[in-house]
């Protein structure tokens, strides 16, 4: 064997089939030539030192302490097909993947069949590890989404205003929330939030939120600037934000005082019987360390018996269709606007509007949390 401008070449086929001979017992991978009898015709010295026997001659089967042909033999079906065959065996203690090539003369006919076998054990190990710790990753994320939906408002008094809500988090618990509380007996609070990412580092600042807005104030950019500071001393680190529009609604003065902390889809104040609406947009800085000063500010607006005030996350919008076209902020105004149903039904309209327009079967193929909510004054 010589080597000439980096090619190798061969004085005889001996010495080119000694070469390859060498190159396959220098594999760490087990190798093995069957014929069509089953029986072994060659094997390389790693397979040979493993098994610690000369296997040259033996069936297939019986080399591996088998009586008889394995039930999903490879080789066999390599034969029969003219095609590579994989699959996985376990022999002894360990488990290997094992690719069953044929081997064709120079007519094309398969006279022998090559098994490569691969020790595959200790991936199969970590693999089992792996779910078994993605199992119980999983059974805390229930848990997480358990206690995060138990944190959403539940029973409240109906006779001043009534309300339905939609939280449906993209992943097992999701960076979007909302409460509806009462304050005192003329002053109902209600806030929609959206924290920059999803998951579990994003939950974690929806319960940080619920936590810590002051709920006893009645002044929304006060709570937002209180809020803000708090953020800046427990989570200066984060890089994620909260955006947070918050309104407090004056059940005996009939007025909404609202403040905004960055939330992008303002919400919309509207009526059905006059057709009359007011998209309360607001500046603000999102709940961040973005500035030392947040300065947020309010704004009031009056309402009367029938208004309605419906508040939602960008998830809803931002929906495409197959040419690229968003939900967009009109569609939905056509439905609030559109014929009056109850609270409940009118989110449960808007989904299913939604989800037509984007051609997507369910709630479960969205990839953004999506949270609504829709008030009426009784």
């Amino acid at each position: 064997m010589d080597i000439f401008n980096n090619k190798l070449y061969f004085t005889s086929n001996t010495e080119y089939k000694t070469f390859i001979e060498q190159i396959i017992n220098g594999m760490y991978d087990w190798v093995r030539v069957i014929d069509i009898d089953d029986n072994i015709i060659f094997v390389n010295d790693s397979m040979s030192k493993a098994l610690g026997k000369n296997l040259l001659g033996e069936k297939c089967y019986n080399a591996i302490g088998r009586s008889k042909p394995c039930d999903n033999c490879t080789s066999r079906k390599a034969v029969f097909e003219g095609t590579i065959q994989n699959k996985e065996e376990i022999i002894g203690e360990k488990v290997f993947s094992v690719m069953s090539s044929p081997i064709r003369d120079e007519d094309g006919r398969i006279t022998a069949v090559v098994e490569v076998l691969r020790d595959i054990t200790e991936m199969k190990k970590m693999q089992k590890k792996i779910l078994e710790h993605n199992k119980k990753l999983q059974s805390e994320l229930n848990i997480a989404r358990k206690l995060q939906c138990s944190l959403l408002p539940k029973d409240l008094p109906r006779d001043k205003i009534d309300f339905s809500y939609v939280y449906r988090p993209c992943e097992a618990i999701g960076g979007d929330f909302l409460d509806i509380f009462k304050i005192d007996n003329d002053h109902m609070g209600i806030y929609i939030a959206d924290v920059s990412g999803h998951g579990v580092p994003a939950s974690m600042l929806t319960v940080f939120l619920r936590s810590s807005i002051n709920k006893r104030t009645l002044s929304p950019a006060e709570a937002l600037n209180q809020l803000y500071k708090e953020f800046n001393r427990d989570y200066y680190d984060q890089e994620l934000y909260i955006t947070v529009f918050y309104a407090i609604i004056d059940t005996k003065n009939k007025s909404i005082i609202y403040s905004n902390a960055g939330h992008n889809v303002s919400p919309i104040l509207f009526n059905h019987e006059s057709l009359r609406f007011d998209i309360l947009r607001i500046p603000g800085v999102p709940i961040s360390d973005w500035v030392d000063d947040p300065a947020y500010t309010e704004k009031i607006i009056s309402i009367e018996k029938g208004d309605r005030l419906f508040m939602y996350t960008d998830g809803i919008v931002e929906l495409r269709n197959t040419k690229n076209e968003q939900f967009g902020e009109e569609r939905l105004l056509n439905i609030l606007l559109g014929e009056k149903m109850s609270p409940a039904m009118t989110l449960d309209h808007i989904i299913d509007t939604a989800l037509e327009f984007a051609n997507v079967k369910n709630l479960n193929k969205i990839i953004d949390d999506i949270t609504m909510a829709l008030l009426e004054v009784v």
